[in-house]
């Protein structure tokens, strides 16, 4: 099952990629300017995310795909790396895998020479990390 911070995480990756969610069955159509905001995600990813998650938005699609976001939030659902570009795509837990992911209409995609989409980082964290291995590894 697809856990809500999986699909806000699936629909954060793909809006870095510039895809957009219609909402309002279609009429609407939301791609925040920016999705980062150092260790969490943006202001603007979060007031998308809030409308995605509105009864009033209505059907929501994240664009290339048929299945809603409403849908990606029950049990039947599971989010999994494609095997062409490991970006996240959704398949149902018992049935097939999706016809095509998300990236099929992006000319450049899979792109190995820039940075890929990736997640809100603690630098605190990633530092003191570092910091505990070097330590181990020097013997203190």
């Amino acid at each position: 099952m697809a856990s809500e911070s999986e699909v806000r995480k699936y629909i954060a990756y793909w809006f870095q990629l510039g895809k957009k969610v219609l909402i309002r069955n279609g009429s609407e159509a939301l791609l925040p300017p920016s999705v980062i905001a150092g260790d969490r995600y943006s202001s603007e990813f979060e007031d998308c995310w809030q409308k995605i998650i509105s009864p009033d938005s209505g059907d929501c699609y994240l664009q290339g795909t048929n299945e809603t976001i409403s849908q990606l939030l029950t049990p039947a659902w599971e989010i999994s790396p494609c095997a062409r570009c490991a970006m996240p795509v959704v398949f149902q837990q018992s049935g097939m895998p999706p016809e095509s992911c998300p990236c099929d209409d992006l000319a450049n995609w899979p792109d190995t020479e820039n940075p890929q989409p990736r997640s809100p980082v603690s630098n605190q964290l990633q530092l003191s990390g570092i910091r505990d291995r070097l330590k181990r590894s020097s013997g203190e």
